[in-house]
């Protein structure tokens, strides 16, 4: 069901910095900031040769980046972004093995104007997932 890695999202306190990490020390291609208000998210990319690096920074006071840098002050990996060939057919394939879809499990435009969904971290081993519509 799921295909490649489309990328891993990191939660930064400081999206500037994080950049700068990125693109000069690590000599990596990072993208302009896109703001993302319907997700609270800022977002940056940092293509590498087989998937992608996503920077979170947060936008507003209700972001839930904001919610998760305050348990992990340093930033951390946020999610994993997997790619689906039908995002519809994946979502009822996971609602009906016992998965729960966050939100109203409808999916919603995400940072690459694609449909995504998440996944509850409970039910992926710790781990939050996204999947995008290929």
């Amino acid at each position: 069901m799921i295909g490649r890695l489309n990328h891993v999202a990191i939660a930064v306190p400081d999206l500037d910095a994080a950049v700068a990490t990125y693109r000069d020390t690590l000599g990596g291609t990072v993208s302009a900031v896109d703001p993302l208000p319907e997700h609270g998210v800022n977002t940056v990319f940092v293509t590498l040769p087989n998937t992608k690096i996503e920077l979170l920074g947060a936008l507003g006071a209700d972001s839930p980046i904001g919610k998760f840098l305050e348990r992990n002050p340093e930033g951390g990996i946020h999610h994993l972004c997997y790619e689906v060939d039908d995002i519809l057919a994946a979502r009822d394939r996971l609602l009906a093995a016992g998965a729960r879809v966050l939100g109203t499990g409808e999916p919603r435009v995400g940072a690459h104007g694609k449909p995504v969904l998440f996944l509850h971290p409970k039910d992926f081993l710790g781990t939050l997932v996204e999947l995008e519509q290929a």
